[in-house]
């Protein structure tokens, strides 16, 4: 019960850490969004988002091998085998070289013929994308190899290490907005090398962390072929889910440049802009979470693995909710706020892509608790199976003429069929039961996000566009999801918990 209770505290603490270093990204992100945007234009926006998520679909190669690392080394930590700890880093770090080194030959040789032959790019502007096109990839390889540092620094929880390195690449951005406005070249290619800068910069300060504070972080060459054999094995089939989604993310991406050109793309990227920061908390809270889970799973603790699955799940959709509520009921005002350019389909963007987030945010745990088990040959071939079915059918989609958006629509439709086939997978590897789920967070979530959301859209329909009425609608959205959430959303329990939380600071301020 003890450790129970010190893996909670853990858990907050590292939770409370990563929102600090959020509120810090959030503001320099959303300041610096609207200073680039400016500075390069709509068009040239909408190249640098498109042509970056041609070179992030490579990601599909190493994503599945980064899910590998974490969990392998979150794993062994959970069972305290240091010896192979050890060869796991050094393993993975052997691994994310060659795989940078493979990403940047089939980005020459495949890359570099999509972005000249088929992208839809104005000629005037071929030759900054492929300027664009290379500094992506040398980005993309850098962070590669720093995923093996990134995950000893998250699997040991030392979210405030975490937390100082991230503002420190927020600080690198902020500094690139005001460089790029007073660019001695073009604005587009200046942008591309100094993102390519943050990223050789963080990528060294997380070496140099991890070599300090953990010992297992120095790097041997070792040939462990059944380590290899079993890394390569765990994500082999884990390629399926890691490919599903970036397919769905930027193939989705690049099938909507081939059909509406970049504007639309720069509209797309202000969407995910602003569900980056929003969708942000959850992933800070997931990142504290995941841990716990994997660690519990490997000690044998299925019991207080169920309970962080239940809890992980409603509070990850809570967070969202809070947060995207506000911005849903006054999105048209929000970005005539912030931007001084607002690109077509940009309000319905926001909108599609909140819901989308918030559809996957109950599965976070879930794939979590599935990742820790190591069998996952079953659920990829049937999750990413469903998955890669987004890329297919938004092109048909949008080759019949329908709206860009629907790209998102089917995101989300689709979102929804792969909780379904999680749980009833689930429920066989872990014994996760399905009844329960449904009851105590599905069901629970939507009745919360329908009582929450009436009143401030009924509002919304009669209020003006000024500063004073937003500010009103969104104080009234946050106290509408607030009280929503505390009598609907919690249990017995956790009403107590927050009330025993608020007379603590109650009485610490007096």
């Amino acid at each position: 019960m003890t450790n129970t209770s010190a893996n909670n505290k853990r858990i907050a603490k590292n939770t409370l850490l990563l929102y600090v270093r959020m509120l810090f990204m959030m503001a320099v992100s959303l300041y610096t969004s609207r200073v680039v945007l400016n500075a390069l234009g709509v068009e040239d926006f909408g190249i640098y988002n498109v042509v970056g998520g041609v070179v992030a679909m490579f990601s599909m190669l190493s994503g599945s091998l980064s899910a590998a690392i974490t969990r392998f080394i979150t794993y062994e930590l959970g069972t305290g085998n240091r010896d192979n700890l050890k060869k796991i880093f050094s393993s993975s770090v052997t691994i994310q070289v060659g795989l940078a080194a493979l990403v940047i030959l089939l980005a020459e040789a495949v890359g570099v013929w999509f972005l000249n032959v088929k992208m839809n790019i104005p000629d005037a502007r071929m030759t900054a994308a492929n300027w664009v096109f290379q500094f992506s990839i040398l980005t993309f390889a850098v962070n590669l190899i720093s995923v093996p540092y990134n995950a000893s620094i998250i699997a040991h929880e030392r979210m405030s290490a975490f937390a100082y390195i991230s503002i420190l690449e927020a600080i690198g951005k902020l500094v690139i907005a005001f460089l790029i406005v007073i660019s001695p070249m073009d604005k587009l290619i200046f942008y591309a090398i100094l993102m390519c800068t943050v990223a050789l910069i963080v990528r060294f300060t997380y070496g140099a962390y991890c070599k300090r504070h953990f010992e297992e972080c120095t790097y041997h060459f070792i040939f462990d072929k059944d380590l290899l054999k079993r890394m390569f094995g765990f994500a082999g089939w884990n390629f399926i889910g890691a490919a599903s989604v970036v397919l769905r993310d930027q193939g989705g991406n690049v099938v909507i440049n081939l059909f509406c050109g970049p504007a639309v793309n720069a509209a797309r990227g202000i969407a995910f802009q602003v569900n980056n920061a929003i969708n942000g908390f959850v992933t800070n809270f997931m990142m504290a979470l995941n841990p716990q889970i994997t660690k519990s799973y490997a000690a044998g603790d299925c019991e207080y693995m169920m309970t962080l699955i239940f809890q992980g799940a409603r509070l990850s959709f809570y967070m969202l909710l809070l947060l995207s509520l506000p911005v849903l009921v006054n999105t048209h005002y929000i970005l005539g706020l912030w931007l001084k350019i607002v690109p077509d389909h940009a309000v319905l963007f926001v909108q599609l892509v909140l819901v989308f987030a918030m559809s996957e945010s109950i599965s976070n745990p879930l794939i979590t608790a599935m990742l820790a088990t190591g069998k996952i040959r079953n659920y990829q071939l049937v999750v990413g199976g469903l998955q890669m079915m987004n890329l297919p059918i938004s092109y048909l989609l949008l080759r019949m003429g329908m709206f860009p958006e629907v790209v998102i629509v089917v995101a989300i439709s689709i979102s929804q069929c792969c909780l379904a086939a999680r749980l009833l997978m689930l429920r066989k590897m872990i014994g996760l039961t399905v009844r329960k789920y449904l009851k105590k967070v599905y069901i629970n979530v939507l009745i919360v996000t329908v009582i929450a959301s009436i009143f401030p859209y009924l509002l919304a329909d009669y209020m003006k566009e000024t500063f004073l009425y937003f500010i009103l609608l969104s104080l009234i959205a946050l106290v509408c999801t607030g009280i929503t959430i505390y009598y609907i959303g919690c249990n017995k329990a956790e009403r107590q918990f927050v009330r025993n939380k608020i007379h603590t600071i109650i009485n610490k301020i007096k």
